[in-house]
């Protein structure tokens, strides 16, 4: 079946960003609960961003070797429907808190993606980033995207230096399941940019669909 690329709109710091993103159309938006990133956001404004976006927007809760305590403090007040794990966390912790997960691979570091990605039996899928292990991303580095495998038998999202520019390449390359964007779309790191989120999502769109099921990308 066609089925258009995904597109999450990471960082979200602001409702007004939020708001707009989702009126755009995007599928999803992420939320970084590690406190040593530039974009941390904590839980009373993770809240307000959450309520503030309408139906089938899903939010994805973003950590980083953080600690289980503050982790389930954040599912319970902020209710994510996602979480996303981009450090070292080991498959036993990641699937540990009844919330679907997926893994981001570092890929600067990993050379054997599926091995890698069979470490993680019960993630949902897995999100290509060009940071090295240990690093945060939203460095607005890419990496060769010719090393993203096209079969890892769940949903693969792209990463990684993204902007309106070079996104429709990366997917006509690739042909990821979605597309993921934190400082490509943006004026200052968590600071959203109305004219780059339409440019981006615009270019995501001028991609037509691979005619092939996702579930198997």
């Amino acid at each position: 079946m066609n089925s258009p690329t995904r597109i999450k709109f990471c960082g979200i710091t602001r409702t007004e960003d939020a708001r707009f993103a989702a009126g755009l159309g995007v599928d999803a938006i992420g939320l970084v609960f590690t406190r040593r990133s530039r974009r941390f956001v904590g839980i009373t404004q993770a809240r307000t961003i959450r309520r503030a976006l309408p139906l089938f927007v899903s939010t994805v809760a973003l950590f980083m070797d953080d600690e289980p305590g503050w982790i389930e403090e954040v599912i319970a007040e902020v209710q994510p429907d996602l979480l996303q794990f981009h450090g070292g966390e080991a498959a036993g912790f990641a699937a540990s808190f009844a919330r679907p997960y997926i893994k981001a691979v570092p890929m600067a570091s990993v050379t054997d993606v599926a091995t890698y990605a069979s470490q993680h039996p019960n993630a949902a899928g897995f999100l290509l980033d060009s940071h090295t292990g240990g690093a945060t991303g939203g460095t607005g580095e890419a990496f060769d995207w010719t090393r993203a495998p096209r079969q890892l038998g769940r949903p693969v999202v792209l990463a990684g230096g993204l902007d309106a520019q070079n996104v429709a390449q990366a997917i006509a390359l690739v042909r990821p399941y979605a597309v993921d964007v934190s400082s490509g779309i943006e004026t200052a790191p968590g600071i959203k940019s109305v004219a780059k989120m339409r440019a981006f999502v615009d270019a995501v769109r001028s991609v037509a669909p691979e005619p092939t099921h996702p579930a198997a990308r």
